[in-house]
């Protein structure tokens, strides 16, 4: 073990505090431009000083400033939040306890929907006998409870039903066990970031632990009845880590993807783009332990400099944004990886790759689009830390869908934001058996968070969302949320037969009605099926049920208004994005609000049961 002395460890302790970033520094170079002058727009300091600094951060992460807040490192972040807030501050407080003796997870497993997705497939299908719900009663949906997420604008966490209980994250890092038939509280958690990944439950000995990952790159193992952390971990040193892709769990270890906040940090000039490798951990459910740990490229080097003088590098990128797929029988599992930041491009890339579930090591990797070299700063092609020939930006988001065909052919499913489905032979290296293109495509178009498939069709709803010219003031209104968008011009929702990948059917974008900001029918969300019915929801803040035959509309709900919340929040909906609905039990759980791309803000999680005739 290497030993310090006393003045090398004194020497140590004050490089670290001049590395640290100042938070005054930081508001006068970031904030102060705006909140020292008089608007009746923007907050003056004095009134930020009378916030905690809990609640500021929030905000700078997954609130009212996220998109200005992008470029800051996340110490920039909590350096500033400390320097103008109050210190401490709880972040949620439950009003509407369980009753006494009313304990987490002691219903019915029937019915659960654990994860991202009810299997390991990720194929987002539930069968009738579990889903407690057919195509005859959806007519018989009744909103049973909402809730509201108190002080956030953004309702993008994954629902877990496990039991006979509901969790979820927060866009304020707050983990929320409600039950299932009443929306009551049993505990809440508050992790160190935002979490919107879905949360796992794992049975490990004695008891069950639920895992998950937040937005500043911590694993975490909770105890499922009691909400006591077990275990944490941090699963990637780089500060811009963002775990926005769900767990997996096989034979007592669970797989963790990592994607970054990294492609915004280039929006600042002076920041040394990339370095930030897309990568996937697998730990011990009993404690969090390393297993193995797998990156998507290389590590990077300095390969020059941008014509300001800013050190370049690279490779970087091909982070994992979505859910691995398992596949047991041939002990592999497959993500699906986003597009390199900085150049030199990699072959892992836009890919679909193969691993080993024992190892992490890269068995084969299909790429679909080579050569696409993206980061935020390419909106303006001329800016300095936009790599040559940058682009398109048509990542894959959306996880790998393993199915069967009824003729027993086994493939994998992949939609990109190209607006293509591809569909890969996990028994030839991802040989492409066939590709279909289903929407336009675009920076926030194709496919983005996911699609659904019942082993006769795959099942692709798509964004495409076009915003409409705005002036300056309305550009600055709409940095997050309620941006001007073409009410009529969206992807659809298709429906592609396994075989061949012909389409079988397209149910065409349904236009706001009325127009108003924030609203689009562009259908981002991901897809979820039964038996006869897809699921789908939209910008607009409708979750639509449509006939598996033929496309028609059969269900149709609004969320996008105001709710009375179980727990006396202000609770209203937005737009549907990110994650899809969970259907569990005969129930249908929806979160709605997502305004991160000029959506509808919202706050709330909708719970609908069967109801009566009456």
């Amino acid at each position: 073990m290497q030993r310090f002395s006393t003045v090398s460890l004194a020497l140590l302790f004050a490089a670290m505090l001049a590395a640290a970033p100042s938070g005054e520094e930081v508001y006068k170079a970031r904030c102060a431009a705006c909140h020292d002058q008089s608007s009746p727009r923007i907050p003056p300091r004095e009134a930020l000083r009378k916030l905690s600094s809990a609640r500021i951060l929030r905000t700078l992460d997954f609130g009212l400033m996220m998109n200005i807040a992008y470029p800051l490192k996340r110490d920039e972040r909590e350096a500033v939040a400390n320097f103008l807030g109050v210190a401490g501050g709880q972040l949620a407080t439950a009003k509407n306890t369980c009753p006494a003796g009313q304990r987490a997870i002691a219903g019915s497993g029937a019915g659960n929907w654990n994860g991202w997705s009810p299997a390991l497939d990720n194929a987002r299908y539930v069968s009738g006998d579990r889903a407690g719900l057919n195509i005859g009663q959806l007519s018989k949906l009744k909103l049973k409870w909402a809730f509201g997420f108190p002080g956030d604008i953004m309702a993008f966490g994954a629902p877990t039903v496990f039991n006979g209980t509901v969790f979820t994250g927060s866009a304020s890092g707050v983990i929320y066990a409600l039950d299932a038939q009443s929306g009551c509280t049993h505990w809440t958690f508050e992790a160190n970031g935002p979490v919107r990944a879905a949360i796992l439950a794992v049975r490990s000995g004695p008891r069950t632990v639920l895992v998950f990952g937040d937005q500043i790159g911590w694993a975490y193992g909770l105890d499922a009845v009691t909400g006591r952390q077990i275990w944490r971990t941090h699963v990637a040193d780089h500060e811009a880590t963002r775990l926005t892709g769900s767990p997996v769990e096989h034979n007592g270890v669970v797989y963790i993807p990592a994607a970054s906040w990294e492609e915004t940090r280039s929006l600042d000039a002076q920041y040394p783009c990339c370095t930030f490798r897309g990568n996937l951990t697998a730990l011990r459910v009993s404690d969090g332990s390393l297993v193995w740990k797998s990156f998507m490229v290389d590590p990077p080097v300095k390969t020059g400099v941008t014509k300001i003088g800013t050190p370049t590098y690279g490779p970087s990128g091909a982070g994992i944004w979505s859910t691995p797929t398992i596949d047991a029988q041939r002990g592999l599992l497959y993500v699906t990886t986003g597009d390199n930041y900085s150049h030199p491009n990699t072959k892992t890339s836009d890919a679909v790759v193969a691993l080993q579930i024992k190892t992490g090591k890269i068995v084969w990797s299909r790429q679909v689009l080579p050569g696409d070299v993206y980061n935020s700063t390419c909106v303006n092609k001329s800016a300095a830390n936009c790599p040559q020939d940058s682009g398109p930006d048509y990542d894959f988001g959306s996880s790998a869908l393993l199915v069967r065909t009824p003729e027993g052919k086994e493939m994998l499913l992949a939609g990109q934001k190209s607006g293509m489905v591809y569909a890969l032979d996990p028994a030839d290296e991802g040989k492409i058996l066939w590709q279909k293109r289903v929407a336009k495509g675009g920076l926030n178009g194709g496919v983005q968070w996911g699609m659904a498939s019942d082993g006769q069709k795959v099942y692709a709803a798509t964004g495409d969302a076009r915003k409409a010219p705005q002036s300056p003031a309305e550009r600055l209104a709409s940095l997050v949320g309620n941006a001007k968008f073409d009410p009529a011009a969206g992807g659809g929702l298709t429906a592609l037969r396994l075989a061949d990948g012909s389409q079988a059917w397209f149910a065409p974008p349904q236009a706001c009605d009325p127009p108003r900001p924030g609203c689009s029918p562009a259908q981002e969300a991901a897809v979820t099926m039964i038996p006869g019915v897809v699921f789908s929801g939209s910008l607009d803040g409708h979750m639509r049920a449509f006939d598996a035959e033929n496309g028609r509309v059969l269900w149709d709900f609004d969320t996008a208004r105001d709710f009375t919340a179980v727990n006396g929040v202000a609770a209203k909906g937005g737009s549907l994005d990110g994650a899809g609905p969970v259907i569990s039990g005969g129930m249908i759980f929806i979160n709605s609000g997502y305004p991160r791309n000029g959506g509808m803000a919202g706050n709330v999680l909708l719970a609908f049961g069967i109801g009566d005739d009456k």
